[in-house]
């Protein structure tokens, strides 16, 4: 089956040394891929590029298996079928909300009143069909982001660019705004670029997360293969959090320092065979991490509910599960 973004050797830059290098990704029809990393990365260069903004200094571009960028193709942005919505996005001044998420709508052949009539459903599922006759100046910074996104899915586009689509909203809003999408995609068959540096969001949201470190993919995986089996130490603590303990080769915590494990902070229990003290405890309201001193490093162990120690007690805990690690690469099995 034909990709609906193809990229192969795509290097990228804004007049000085590149900044994207050599990337190589698929996205299939109606699969999200979700390009996590942190801010300078190069999540949203990639994104401009695949939608036209920018030109590659190397490598090709192709959408539903079409060239649209290479060293002799450059098609204009009007013309990729993709729908974009930028963190920062730039709404018409002068349209109100209503005619702003019509626009697309009546660009494919539909009267005033009927692409204003699909309008206001977008509106009212992303709540905010009460503000259909105010003007972007008169929106908050979430309003206008929730603006944007009805107009770019009210585009029905092949490919859906989303740069840190959900940022100004509050956690609630958040996952209505994420099944709407899924939804969405779901329906036309669409395929979605969701670029973020929340962890909780991407692994949330993707069919396969990509690992994006100084313009460079890191690894690419479904979100258990990232969280479980991360290529490195630095890949480990980008997709949560992380305890790095030095281990044997056979991922048994020693302190003899012949190579690593890592430890999610679920991979533990407390009360067991193996030492350490308390350092920190910090209440998250469904559960509790605890954050403790051990002769292997130092562990952060997550338990249901309150509290049970506090910070100086000793405290035994246990490996459940563990991930090894070699000179910040991961072991394969």
């Amino acid at each position: 089956m034909t990709a609906a973004v193809e990229l192969r050797g795509v290097r990228l830059g804004h007049g000085g040394p590149p900044v994207v290098h050599d990337i190589d990704l698929e996205v299939g029809v109606a699969e999200t891929v979700v390009i996590l990393g942190p801010s300078g990365s190069g999540k949203s260069t990639l994104l401009s590029a695949i939608a036209g903004f920018i030109r590659p200094l190397a490598g090709t571009v192709r959408i539903a298996g079409r060239l649209v960028d290479g060293p002799a193709t450059n098609v204009p942005p009007e013309r990729r079928s993709v729908g974009v919505v930028f963190q920062h996005d730039a709404l018409w001044p002068h349209l109100r909300v209503l005619e702003t998420v019509a626009y697309p709508i009546r660009r494919r052949g539909l009267d005033r009143t009927a692409a204003e009539a699909i309008a206001r459903g977008f509106l009212e599922r992303m709540g905010i069909a009460d503000l259909a006759d105010r003007r972007p100046a008169q929106l908050s910074g979430g309003e206008q982001q929730r603006t944007g996104l009805a107009r770019a899915l009210a585009r029905e586009a092949a490919v859906y660019l989303l740069d840190e689509p959900t940022a100004h909203l509050d956690t609630a809003l958040k996952g209505t705004l994420q099944a709407e999408m899924a939804e969405q995609c779901r329906r036309t068959g669409a395929a979605v670029l969701y670029a973020t540096h929340d962890v909780a969001e991407a692994l949330a949201v993707a069919d396969r997360v990509a690992l994006v470190r100084d313009g460079r993919l890191v690894q690419v995986g479904t979100p258990i293969e990232v969280y479980e089996r991360p290529v490195d130490a630095w890949a480990a603590r980008l997709t949560g959090i992380a305890s790095v303990l030095t281990a044997t080769p056979d991922g048994v915590p020693n302190t003899a320092g012949s190579g690593h494990v890592l430890v999610r902070p679920d991979w533990v229990l407390l009360g067991g065979e193996l030492p350490g003290r308390v350092l920190a405890v910090r209440f998250r309201g469904s559960h509790t991490d605890t954050e403790l001193t051990t002769p292997f490093g130092p562990l952060v162990v997550r338990s249901p509910g309150t509290p049970s120690l506090s910070v100086g007690q000793p405290a035994s805990w246990q490996l459940r599960r563990c991930w090894p690690l070699q000179d910040g690469e991961a072991v394969k099995p």
